[in-house]
């Protein structure tokens, strides 16, 4: 039997951004959706999950007191889009989405067994 989730979890804090494909008891498959201008609000990921960037845009992560943790520009990232990661449960974090195209990421998270 699952926890209740956290008021910051990402389809409860941020609806507009993040969309219920599919769940089971095992797995929780998201769609993250930014468009350019856009701020995701605070939110978390609490589980492990298989990441895959559909479509790349430049962006900035902030941390729950508003501090830049990530900023893709100033780090010269780039991720063509279709690359797959392991991704660890996130911490509270706001997104902005600073370039000119959408941020679009799947993510399959791995709820707990017990």
């Amino acid at each position: 039997m699952s926890s209740p989730l956290s008021p910051f979890d990402a389809l409860i804090a941020a609806p507009h951004h993040h969309r219920l494909i599919q769940e089971n008891d095992q797995v929780r498959i998201i769609e993250t959706l930014v468009k350019p201008g856009e701020t995701v609000p605070l939110h978390t990921h609490e589980w492990p999950a298989v990441t895959t960037i559909l479509s790349w845009s430049d962006f900035i992560w902030r941390d729950e007191r508003g501090e830049v943790t990530l900023d893709t520009v100033g780090q010269g990232l780039r991720n063509e889009g279709g690359e797959t990661s392991w991704s660890d449960p996130l911490p509270l974090h706001s997104l902005e989405n600073v370039g000119g195209k959408d941020l679009r990421v799947i993510m399959v998270e791995i709820k707990p067994w017990c």
